[in-house]
């Protein structure tokens, strides 16, 4: 059922669209509109905390869609200083949506959906960084930001232990995001937007979302582009690993196998905590990998995403796809064991990889040595950063542009001051001049050394290259140079961004062969 593309404006001023559910009444303060907190699903609470999304109970009264509503319970973390930008609480399966002030219903104006990143334990639609009014109105779209289970609450897969499917679903995370492109299909009109014109993207965990749902048979027709940006496309496990941490989870908590009912009845932050003590123990465990990540079901998830596109069975649709320079500098900053950058840890990951998926074509750490000696990194950050990003983004955009357009960038663009404390283009350092909110965090240094005036350039070439691509499938920048070519077996086109735009062909192509790119599978 699709929504009445109408939009009644009350003698407040306040715009109501008619929705699926029911009415909803945002805000148009002049420079954008906007509705927030819009639920697309019933909050997760009791039986319904690991089932798939469920609707919500309809209503008849316009509900206030004026201000953020609540955010997934997740672990905090002062190492992460994360300005969810909302409180946490238990019904939060809501998107946010932003419009240009001019917008009307049936405009058909190209829509962009939004996942999060966040190690798929952390993070929400509304953090200031997300704010979508310098993305909708720049750009002329409507964008779309998600709040999706994480942790424990997306991500325990229960029935690996026995659980009966229905009452614990797999990949909850993954559906709850299918959930909201599903609300998107079907509501979005009324909002101005057009919904057989949906571009998915988003960043680190957000981007593996992105490249799992490119090989997941119930996204078809939900989106015609995507944009993954830091995807970790090889973080996807098969069920036999999610079973240990699933075991793991419940001896946290002081149970067994049969005490799974009581799981429903759990405080919340008796979740939160057993998700933050799984989550800290795995990457000491067993480094590089996740506690919490999308696995192989068998059912939305049918195969490893880069199996998937190996074989050429993804969703044939556009898509841009690409890393940071220095993703690891981040985890490095932060002390992390989320990504290794020792050699010794960097070692045991290649270990750890090599017991657990013997069928990983990878070379080993020593192969790449010379390599990586010489080119300017420090040699743990490099391996883990492309191990961890890079290699997988250029493995997947290998088997995709089989089907449809690929094109492959690099963040290179730094600040003095990202500079000076050697974090450089580290991971998520592209997200602020994705979305034109640059300086928004609290207390942000990011340009305390200058920079603002190229950053603010890199920014609006960098918004519109993401925004002319859901609008006709190519990343054209506003003066339309460098033309940014697809990615193909000949010239393997990479856009590097940074103070200027350069596009290089087969980038660091050395440090490609290296690793080689028959990787076939990632189990």
């Amino acid at each position: 059922m699709t929504a009445e593309a109408t939009t009644r404006r009350p003698a407040d001023g306040r715009p109501v669209v008619d929705t699926t559910h029911g009415p909803v009444r945002g805000v148009d303060n002049g420079i954008v509109k906007a509705w927030k907190a819009v639920r697309y699903a019933a909050a997760p609470v009791g039986e319904l905390r690991w089932r798939a999304p469920q609707p919500p109970q309809k209503w008849t009264e316009p509900a206030d869609a004026s201000r953020v509503g609540p955010v997934c319970p997740q672990p905090t973390d002062p190492k992460i200083p994360i300005d969810l930008g909302a409180p946490q609480g238990d019904d939060f399966l809501s998107l946010n949506v932003w419009a240009p002030p001019d917008t009307q219903p049936g405009d058909g104006k190209p829509v962009m959906v939004w996942v999060h990143g966040g190690a798929y334990v952390l993070g929400s639609a509304s953090q200031p960084l997300y704010h979508g009014a310098a993305l909708a109105t720049g750009g002329d779209v409507i964008v779309v930001t998600v709040n999706y289970r994480l942790g424990a609450f997306g991500f325990l897969e229960l029935p690996t232990l026995g659980a009966d499917s229905e009452r614990f679903a797999t990949n909850l995370g993954l559906r709850d995001v299918l959930a909201a492109l599903e609300w998107v299909r079907d509501n979005i009109a009324a909002f101005g937007g057009d919904p057989a014109k949906v571009t998915l993207f988003g960043e680190s965990a957000g981007g593996g979302v992105v490249t799992t749902l490119l090989g997941s048979p119930a996204a078809a027709g939900l989106f015609s582009a995507a944009i993954a940006q830091s995807s970790p496309a090889t973080s996807s496990y098969d069920t036999e690993r999610a079973r240990r941490v699933a075991a793991r989870f419940l001896e946290v908590l002081d149970l067994g196998t049969g005490d799974l009912d009581r799981l429903h009845g759990l405080p919340t932050q008796a979740v939160v905590e057993a998700s933050r003590t799984v989550f800290d123990e795995v990457p000491v465990n067993t480094p590089g990998l996740l506690a919490f990540a999308p696995i192989v079901d068998g059912d939305v998830v049918p195969d490893y995403p880069i199996a998937t596109a190996r074989r050429g069975m993804t969703h044939p649709v556009p898509l841009i796809i690409g890393t940071n320079k220095n993703e690891a500098a981040l985890f490095r900053y932060m002390k992390s064991p989320l990504m290794p950058v020792t050699p010794e840890r960097v070692k045991a990951m290649f270990a750890q990889i090599a017991s657990e998926q013997p069928d990983v074509r990878l070379p080993s750490p020593a192969d790449l040595d010379g390599t990586y000696r010489g080119r300017g990194k420090v040699k743990g950050m490099g391996l883990s950063s492309d191990l961890g990003f890079r290699m997988p983004s250029i493995w997947f955009a290998d088997g995709h542009r089989a089907v449809a357009p690929v094109y492959l960038y690099r963040f290179d663009f730094a600040t003095p001051f990202l500079k000076l404390v050697r974090l450089h283009a580290a991971h998520a350092t592209e997200l602020p001049f994705v979305w034109g909110n640059l300086g928004s965090g609290r207390k942000d240094p990011t340009f305390a050394l200058g920079g603002r005036k190229a950053g603010q350039q890199v920014s609006e070439r960098l918004r519109a290259r993401w925004t002319n691509f859901a609008r006709h499938g190519r990343p054209d920048g506003p003066g339309g140079e460098p033309a940014w070519h697809p990615y193909d077996a000949d010239r393997r086109a990479t856009l590097v961004i940074d103070k200027t735009d350069a596009v290089i062909d087969d980038l660091d192509a050395d440090v490609r062969r290296a690793w080689g790119d028959d990787v076939l599978s990632f189990r």
